[in-house]
């Protein structure tokens, strides 16, 4: 099937995987899934003793704290990360801002740390893992998006902006990297009921729970897709969405959203 664009993952037993943003939301639920599958998993974020919690004490959890957004952190963050279990087989990048702005009240300082965050530390993290998943032709890296970045939305000049630089970031390391048989996934949620959707002050139709949103990423790896986006009816109807004429477009969503 043409949707199978990376090998699918039969067992997660023994793999070892690396969240970074572990400390809550999808990262969390992500690592806790894996964990109860028998998969190794490096937690990070920057609050540890969260971390800790959220490891539970599991045998197969280390905890690597970092502040994503700190330049300084990566090399270092990197190489605990490898060697808490002997090495990487996947990379997971959860580490996110969001902040709910618009145009007439607005603060650049919030575009800046937003892009920090979702866009330049995700540099950060790919300049010390891509390069080694691609010399040893193995493992594979899955950036958390969102179907905010499919087009622009009421409240997400900032958060939605990242995320569509996620999704062509995404596409433009598939094609380099698949060859060299290093899989790349790109996770594109609606809305899921955590910290940062809990600021929103409006109806996020199709909301899921963490859990939720880690099982249905699982399955989509455990298929081989490249693109795992959900919940199915919003995130495909965003999609379609945001490939109509753009007169069109904007009237549909002035509509839906009642802004």
């Amino acid at each position: 099937m043409l949707w199978k664009m990376n090998p699918p993952v039969k067992d997660w037993s023994q793999r070892r995987v690396w969240v970074i943003g572990a400390s809550s939301g999808i990262g969390a639920a992500l690592a806790r899934e894996w964990l109860a599958r028998g998969a190794k998993v490096v937690l990070s974020a920057r609050r540890e003793a969260v971390l800790h919690q959220v490891a539970g004490g599991h045998a197969g959890a280390a905890v690597v704290p970092l502040d994503a957004a700190d330049p300084d952190v990566w090399p270092d963050a990197t190489r605990a990360a490898e060697a808490a279990f002997g090495g990487l087989d996947l990379v997971v990048y959860a580490a996110a801002r969001y902040d709910a702005v618009q145009s007439t009240n607005f603060d650049p300082a919030l575009a800046q740390q937003g892009f920090d965050l979702n866009v330049v530390a995700l540099y950060r993290c790919l300049a010390e893992v891509a390069p080694r998943l691609a010399r040893e032709q193995r493992g594979g890296i899955a950036l958390v998006g969102s179907i905010s970045g499919y087009t622009g939305l009421p409240k997400a000049m900032i958060y939605g902006a990242t995320k569509a630089a996620l999704i062509n970031l995404a596409e433009s390391l598939y094609f380099e990297l698949a060859p060299r048989k290093v899989a790349v996934y790109l996770i594109n949620p609606g809305f899921v009921d955590t910290p940062m959707t809990a600021k929103n002050d409006f109806r996020m139709p199709g909301l899921m729970t963490p859990d939720d949103a880690a099982q249905t990423i699982l399955r989509g790896m455990e298929r081989g897709r490249f693109e795992i986006r959900f919940p199915r009816g919003v995130a495909g109807g965003l999609r379609w969405l945001s490939r109509l004429p753009h007169a069109i477009r904007f009237r549909l969503l002035h509509w839906g959203t009642g802004l």
